[in-house]
């Protein structure tokens, strides 16, 4: 059972990443913003599998990353529920839109970041605490513990304010980022569905 939800939730993971990428290069809003739940929905368990499979001593490692991808689950599904919802079927007012609006670069586009940043940390503690067996593992564990560099950047760039209201080129740049990320992280969600095939 256990080996059976990491695998099936790589899958789902690999997916929704999948999906995520094809919905921005197209240009449809609403289902990016639905994939992304699935990633979510599909990370804590994968993360969950990871440390049930790690050694005693790499635990505390596990534990943390599990943990920080519960964090990351709950920002990223707070921000997307609401763009599904709320921002799209009521009449809000300009204020609450620049507030809401993940396209506005307001409040809840940082709250993305920092659920992006959260997961980055989950991923960093993963590579730490991932049973290195095959040569698929080790490239596995080297792709989680840089992706947790991740966090820096999403911690840092809405301090600094780099996305704002009215930048030009900012939503081509945004996409550009993201669909780089789909590109990182699919081979991780792969990996991950290997490495739970394997134990």
């Amino acid at each position: 059972m256990n080996k059976k939800i990491g695998m099936y939730a790589s899958i789902i993971n690999v997916c929704a990443v999948i999906a995520f990428a094809f919905c921005m290069l197209i240009g449809n809003d609403f289902g990016s913003y639905l994939v992304c739940m699935f990633i979510a929905f599909s990370f804590v368990p994968m993360i969950c599998t990871f440390t049930f499979y790690s050694s005693f001593e790499k635990k505390v490692a596990g534990n943390i990353a599990m943990v920080f991808a519960g964090m990351y689950a709950v920002f990223i599904l707070f921000v997307y529920f609401a763009q599904v919802t709320t921002v799209r079927l009521d009449n809000l007012n300009e204020q609450a839109i620049q507030i809401l609006s993940y396209p506005k670069f307001g409040l809840f586009f940082s709250y993305d970041l920092l659920g992006y940043g959260l997961m980055a940390i989950s991923t960093f503690f993963t590579g730490l605490a991932v049973e290195v067996k095959t040569k698929p593992d080790k490239w596995l564990k080297w792709l989680l513990l840089i992706h947790g560099v991740f966090a820096i950047v999403c911690f840092i760039l809405p301090i600094i304010g780099l996305f704002r209201t009215g930048m030009e080129g900012a939503e081509w740049i945004g996409t550009a980022v993201l669909v780089f990320w789909c590109v990182y992280f699919t081979p991780v969600s792969i990996l991950s569905f290997l490495h739970f095939k394997n134990q």
